[in-house]
Formats: structure tokens, sequence, C-alpha cells
């Protein structure tokens, strides 16, 4: 068992940026791929950004590569999402997961989630 608990959102200008971080507790972090995903309203939830277990890989969805960082910390037992150029399209609540495979942006494979946290952002 693994729980997830995110923090860090907010409420910022266009342009602006965040970051956002997912602490865990319970079962080691550092054996499990992570990723973030969100969910605006009325929507789907959508894949974001993932990261191997080790931090080596990642991937992004094409709607943030080159304004989004995913990264995590295995002794802090932490991921973090650094969200710059932010856009209005970007509102939406946050999650993170926990995988105990590999790297994947389809979020039936998560195992475990967070409660999310809100990001607005404004135009």
């Amino acid at each position: 068992q693994v729980q997830l608990v995110e923090s860090g959102g907010g409420l910022v200008q266009a342009g602006g940026s965040l970051r956002l971080s997912c602490s865990a507790s319970g079962r080691r972090f550092s054996i499990y791929a992570m990723g973030w995903f969100r969910q605006a309203p009325g929507k789907e939830r959508e894949f974001v950004a993932t990261i191997s277990s080790s931090g080596g890989s990642t991937y992004y969805a094409d709607s943030v590569k080159g304004r989004f960082t995913i990264s995590r910390d295995n002794v802090k037992n932490t991921l973090y999402l650094q969200m710059n150029s932010l856009k209005p399209e970007d509102t939406a609540v946050y999650y993170c997961a926990a995988e105990g495979g590999a790297i994947t942006a389809t979020p039936s494979r998560y195992d475990y989630w967070g409660q999310g946290t809100q990001v607005t952002v404004s135009s």
C-alpha cells in the first residue's frame, strides 16, 4: 500500500509557474514508476507526465512537453512537477499516481492515486 498526498496547487496568471509535490508513504517509494495526470471539469482524466522508478526515464504528453518537468527524490519519497509557461488550458485538478511496473501513460495501469490538487491559470 502506498499513500500519496499532492500539494503546491493554486491560482497563477498565464505565463507563470508552479511546482507540485507528491509525498509518498507506506511501501518503498523507489520501486514505483510515478505519473502525473490531470482532470478538467467535464473532461476525462488525461496523462501529463511519467517517470521511471530510478528517475532515469521520463515521458510527457505533447501538450506539456518543453514546459513541464517531472522529477523525483527517492530519499525524500517525493515526486515533483515543475510547471512553467502555464496556460489557461492547464487549469485542472492534478493527481499523482504510482505504478508497480514500467512507465506508462495509461491511467488504468496505476495502482495508487492521491486526492488531487487544484491548479487554476487565469488569462
